[in-house]
């Protein structure tokens, strides 16, 4: 398992549910030390633990502690980073959409040895769509939702998604795009503002 997502998972906690919540989870986990590091790899046993010691210490279905994680690295300040690396999928949520076929390629541009799995957008018409995600890192589907709950927010669009299991270990979301401009949406700028500080 890769440490950067076990690091994800410890920083949204920390973020989220403050660090001492973290530290119970840990502890409930077994982890020693009670700190991640982004770039080792460690047993994928881990990541189960610290997802169980979340559902007790939280009091939270993992599906759902999940799908908040995703939400969280859309939605947070300390999460901008990636924030802007999704904007840039496309100018509207539709356009994102048919960008997420590229988006575990794209991770591994960042972080070389990042296995996400395989993404694949099914376009119907009326603005139904299907995301397929395919087998491997466990839950990613439910950050996937919350995610992508997120970045309809952020686009300012209004899309329902429902998820299930498919076939071989296979997720499935089942994504209606209601309306691609259904509010404001947050400020978004293709290029990072750099002030020089006046009167300094």
């Amino acid at each position: 398992m890769h440490g950067l997502i076990l690091r994800t998972l410890q920083v949204y906690v920390q973020d989220t549910y403050g660090l001492d919540a973290w530290t119970r989870i840990a502890d409930e986990s077994r982890l020693d030390p009670h700190d991640f590091e982004a770039m080792l790899n460690y047993d994928e046993q881990i990541y189960f633990n610290v997802l169980n010691g979340a559902e007790i210490i939280l009091s939270k279905p993992s599906e759902a502690f999940l799908e908040d994680c995703g939400t969280y690295l859309v939605s947070h300040p300390n999460s901008e980073g990636l924030r802007r690396l999704l904007r840039f999928g496309g100018v509207d949520f539709i356009e994102f959409l048919h960008s997420l076929d590229d988006l575990p390629d794209r991770a591994r541009l960042v972080v070389a040895d990042l296995e996400l799995p395989d993404l694949e957008l099914r376009d119907s018409s009326g603005g139904q769509f299907q995301l397929k995600v395919a087998r491997g890192l466990p839950g990613f589907a439910h950050v996937m939702v919350g995610l992508l709950r997120s970045m309809a927010d952020d686009y300012g669009a209004l899309a329902l998604l429902d998820y299930s299991s498919g076939l071989r270990g296979t997720h499935l979301i089942d994504i209606q795009v209601v309306e691609t401009a259904y509010s404001e949406g947050r400020d978004f700028e293709l290029a990072a503002s750099a002030r020089s500080g006046e009167g300094a």
